[in-house]
């Protein structure tokens, strides 16, 4: 069962302006989707390992600092299941404010 074609920089300019920012991977992941190629990458994905990495904190370190099980940040980045949309949320202000990021280790 194949990806329909589709327009890859119309959908990518409708996820980021979805998303309020630019997602830099966004246009390759879509592009390897249409093509069936390799494992597919998803907005969320990128976006959870983009406030991870922002942070410069490992998996473990992060997934303490936000209270969630390292198991499941490993599953939202790798894919297998989504973050639920107040962790989006929560995500896409780390991204934005990484001085918020900090301000949760002292709460």
């Amino acid at each position: 069962m194949g990806i329909k074609k589709f327009d890859v920089e119309k959908v990518a300019a409708a996820i980021e302006a979805d998303a309020g920012e630019a997602l830099p991977d966004l246009r390759q992941a879509l592009a390897q989707a249409q093509a069936g190629l390799g494992r597919v990458t998803t907005p969320d994905q990128i976006l959870v390992r983009q406030a991870r990495e922002k942070s410069g904190l490992t998996q473990a370190a992060f997934a303490e600092r936000i209270e969630t099980p390292v198991a499941t940040l490993r599953d939202w980045e790798q894919g297998r299941f989504a973050p639920p949309g107040g962790v989006l949320c929560l995500l896409r202000l780390i991204i934005k404010h990484p001085e918020l990021f900090n301000e949760l280790s002292a709460a």
